[in-house]
Order: C-alpha cells, then sequence, then structure tokens
C-alpha cells in the first residue's frame, strides 16, 4: 500500500513578514496571545510540524484551512494546543505557594461544609499548579474537616486532557517537597508514571476558557485565584482587563496571585496589594468600592 509522502519540516520555506503578520493577527484576535518578533522561529516550527502532519506545504493555504468553517475550527483547536501549551512544573513558584498555604491557614475559621474553599488556577496547562493548589488545601483543611474545590482552567484541550489524567512522568516527583510525597498526595504507578491520589484529584475539576470570553465564565466567589505565567503573553492593556475581570470574582478578603513583573502599572479600587517583595499579591477589600479601574 503506498502512503502519501509528508513534506519535511526543513523543505519549507521561512514565513515571509506578510505571512507572520497574517499568524500574528490570527491569533491575537482569537486568544489575545501576542506572538512576538523573537518567537517567530517558534511560530514557523510549530506551523511546519502541524502542516506536516496534514500534507500541506504552503502557509497560505493552511491559513485558508485554518478559517474555513467548522472543519477549520477544529483544525485550529488542534493548532491552538501546539501554540499555547506551556512548560509548567509542580510547585514551581516556592514562595508563592508558601504565601497562599499561609492565606488558607489563616482562613480556616471562616470556612465551613457551607462555605469550603474555593481556588481557581487561570491557565492551568497540564494540571499541576492546580494540583499543587489542591494539595496545600487539603494539608491545611482536611484535618479540620474542611472542604475545598479547585477549579483549572485553559484554552488547550490537549492541555486539559492531560490534566485530567492526572499522571505525569515518574521524574516530577523532584519538584516535590518531602511533605507531599505521600500516599495521600500521589502514588507510583506502573510504566515509571506518577499518579495524583484520588483524593485530590476528587477536589479538582478542568475546563476550557479562552480568556478572551472570561465575562462569559460564570465562575465566581472565589477565595483564591492564581494567575502566574500567564498574563505575559497579553498586550498590557488587555492584561488590565482581564485582572479586573478577576478582581471581581474574589470574594472579599480573597486574594489574587499573579507572577513577579507580569504588570507593574496596574491598580483597581477593589484590591490592595499585599504580597511584599517576592510575591505579587492582592486582597479584595472588605467594603465596597465604586468599579472606576484605572486604565493607564
Amino acid at each position: 500500500m503506498n502512503h502519501p509522502i509528508r513534506p519535511a519540516i526543513s523543505s519549507l520555506s521561512a514565513l515571509d513578514n506578510e505571512q507572520f503578520s497574517r499568524w500574528q493577527a490570527l491569533l491575537e484576535e482569537r486568544t489575545g496571545m501576542c506572538m512576538p518578533e523573537q518567537r517567530r522561529t517558534f511560530l514557523q516550527t510549530s506551523l511546519g510540524i502541524r502542516m506536516r502532519e496534514v500534507g500541506v506545504t504552503d502557509y497560505s493555504e493552511y491559513y485558508n484551512r485554518v478559517v474555513d468553517g467548522p472543519a477549520g475550527a477544529i483544525e485550529w483547536n488542534t493548532l491552538v494546543d501546539r501554540l499555547t501549551v506551556q512548560e509548567t512544573r509542580f510547585f514551581r513558584d516556592p514562595d508563592a505557594f508558601a504565601f497562599v498555604e499561609n492565606f488558607i491557614c489563616n482562613q480556616r475559621s471562616q470556612l465551613s461544609d457551607k462555605n469550603p474553599l474555593e481556588i481557581w488556577s487561570v491557565g492551568c496547562s497540564t494540571g499541576e499548579e492546580a494540583y499543587s493548589l489542591a494539595m496545600l488545601a487539603d494539608r491545611q483543611l482536611t484535618p479540620f474537616h474542611i472542604k475545598y474545590a479547585v477549579t483549572g482552567t485553559d484554552i488547550s484541550t490537549f492541555a486539559l486532557r492531560k490534566a485530567k489524567s492526572a499522571s505525569y512522568p515518574e521524574t516530577a516527583i523532584k519538584w516535590f517537597p518531602q511533605e507531599f510525597r505521600t500516599d495521600a498526595m500521589l502514588h507510583a504507578e506502573h510504566g515509571k508514571k506518577l499518579q495524583v491520589s484520588d483524593i485530590i484529584r476528587q477536589r479538582c475539576c478542568f475546563t476550557q476558557v479562552n480568556l478572551l470570553d472570561l465575562k462569559a465564565f460564570p465562575l465566581q466567589s472565589q477565595h483564591i485565584i492564581y494567575c502566574q505565567n500567564v498574563l505575559i503573553y497579553f498586550r498590557r492593556w488587555r492584561r488590565r482587563e482581564i485582572l479586573n475581570e478577576l478582581a471581581e470574582r474574589l470574594v472579599p478578603g480573597g486574594i489574587l496571585v499573579i507572577g513577579l513583573g507580569e504588570i507593574v502599572d496596574w491598580r483597581n479600587p477593589l484590591l490592595e496589594s499585599v504580597g511584599g517583595g517576592k510575591v505579587t499579591a492582592f486582597v479584595r477589600k472588605q467594603t465596597n468600592t465604586n468599579r472606576e479601574t484605572e486604565r493607564r
């Protein structure tokens, strides 16, 4: 049986300026994410790999396929997976996680079965961040019979499938603090895999959210919103829009945690800064404030 010969990536021509601009514009229009000049090679390589898989040799032809109706939407989702899945790991920012765990500890007296702790991992990628947050909550709350829930959201369906599987390479264990290397948190699986425990998994759910459509996402009343290493891919004005929307989703006294340096010129009248030098975090004030947010 003869099989069609797929083009080699190296046989594809380089993206010219016009083609690069078209793909930049499409990605930003549909996801809000920017593809700067310094990531042109990444875009070209990602396109080339997918084009080889579908047997296309021309960037314009593939562009037309991606924007062509329902079939194009399916192909677009596949491409987005290639362009947006970001590297992550368990307990990636120790200072931020220590800050969050201390916050959870201080919240115990205000929580109950009727008022469980709600955590949102924004841009959760393949789930390591969401499960790390769940492990912190489990350690601080389960001994006191207080419930918690973690919601992980991402634009990539591929990343979310990985997150839902809760299965990771055995090497991921190196990122775990010793106190979390317990059967209650995770266990070894045949085939040299680590499996997040059912105790943790049952407290986590994952769903697809495009941050451009954040207003339509119904999640509210969050005690913790964790949004690290996401905003850097957006223009500054859009970062402020996203943060303003996230601020609305916090309960009074709830915290928003973002990455260091992801935004430096944003203020919201609902929030005040609480993180300190090693953590960028904000707490929602207890009193209502007019919703007049600076957009400088």
